[in-house]
């Protein structure tokens, strides 16, 4: 009983991050921290691990929260930056539930195969898949989502995805809360090309 219990033990060891919090973590990190496929199998099977979509999993006893969808894509897409209604989710700006995870790629980027949960992909330029990222941790994942200012912007350059009416809302809460200053707002948008665009929507809320 005593070995059975101190294996139990040490698996969970391996499996938890330093400072005893849950992750998500993927079967190649799981592998290098020193358990086999088999041991791997084995501790799914028993229930000590959830598997939450092909190649990743979490611990039983872990929570999931609000953001957990965004947690789990961002581990599977990490050169992914969430942004429009997932960001705008996060940041407190819009009254929408995406039923969709909202992330950017790289234009010629590869299209992530994901089982679980629904992503809506957005392709950028560099330059604008480079501006006003900002990190923050969900559920043990490290992600990357663009910074308040940024999302607004781009939620006027994708207007016609996201619908107009949620890049006005977003906006008037940017900044009735105070989410960020104009000038950053107004950085962004000449970033994303909708200066113009969103000039007339700016000057009628300031």
């Amino acid at each position: 009983m005593t070995i059975i219990t101190h294996m139990k033990t040490t698996k969970r060891k391996n499996i938890t991050p330093p400072g005893g919090n849950m992750e998500l973590v993927s079967h190649r990190d799981l592998v290098h921290r020193g358990l086999h496929p088999q041991q791997i199998k084995r501790m799914y099977q028993k229930g000590i691990l959830k598997k939450i979509t092909r190649g990743l999993y979490c611990t039983s006893e872990m929570p999931t929260g609000e953001y957990h969808d965004i947690a789990v894509v961002t581990s599977r897409v990490p050169q992914g930056v969430i942004c429009l209604i997932s960001a705008l989710q996060i940041h407190g700006l819009t009254t929408q539930l995406p039923r969709e995870v909202w992330i950017a790629i790289p234009n010629r980027a590869a299209i992530p195969r994901l089982d679980y949960p629904p992503v809506r992909l957005i392709r950028l330029t560099t330059a604008s898949l480079t501006a006003g990222i900002e990190t923050r941790t969900i559920e043990g994942s490290k992600i990357k989502i663009f910074k308040a200012a940024k999302t607004v912007a781009d939620c006027f350059k994708f207007r016609n995805k996201i619908g107009l009416d949620v890049a006005i809302e977003a906006l008037k809460d940017y900044l009735r809360l105070k989410k960020g200053t104009v000038d950053e707002l107004w950085q962004f948008a000449k970033i994303d090309r909708v200066a113009k665009v969103i000039q007339p929507y700016l000057e009628a809320s300031v």
